[in-house]
């Protein structure tokens, strides 16, 4: 796991400005844009992405969809809808982690190098970060372990508290031996 950790990594950033393979969105489930990460790429993404997101259908919780990245720096973007935070009694953690899984998969079959996730769920969704980061950390590892793609994860993390508990328990992996 320690060799796998290593491609993964947390800062303090602005997701729109990154020049990946892939961003994800952390989107709304009829995928027409709304506030916060979501908000911030179809700002810097221009009016082609809301073209193209308006003939995907919408997606379901849990689930992920890609588009172009039209204006941003990255060539594409991975949709996913994030679970809303209700004291975890329905079955927030399980679409969390699906969310993550359904990126990486994706991110495997288009053969992308890197991917940046903001952390998903947490800002107007409720999620409490020290329990959405366990999450999404673990299951971008496994999915590295699994798959191996793609080369280079980093978790955009949008306040000093969020960049903190993702940074956390990066060390604690690359502390294990």
């Amino acid at each position: 796991m320690k060799d796998i950790s290593r491609r993964v990594r947390a800062e303090l950033g602005d997701i729109t400005e990154y020049s990946v393979d892939a961003i994800v969105n952390a989107a709304n489930r009829t995928l027409l844009g709304g506030g916060g990460v979501d908000g911030a790429i179809h700002r810097a993404a221009g009016p082609g992405l809301r073209q193209e997101r308006a003939g995907l259908g919408g997606c379901a919780t849990g689930e992920a969809k890609v588009t172009g990245g039209h204006g941003l720096k990255a060539r594409y973007v991975i949709h996913t809808v994030g679970p809303v935070w209700a004291g975890g009694t329905k079955g927030e953690p399980e679409l969390l982690a699906s969310c993550y899984r359904e990126c990486m998969r994706i991110a495997k079959d288009h053969g992308l190098k890197s991917v940046a996730f903001p952390s998903v769920s947490t800002g107007v969704y409720g999620y409490p970060v020290e329990l959405a980061a366990p999450v999404a950390v673990n299951t971008v590892l496994d999915a590295l372990a699994k798959d191996g793609a793609p080369d280079s994860v980093v978790f955009v993390c949008f306040d000093p508290g969020t960049l903190a508990a993702y940074r956390r328990l990066l060390d604690e992996y690359d502390a294990m031996e």
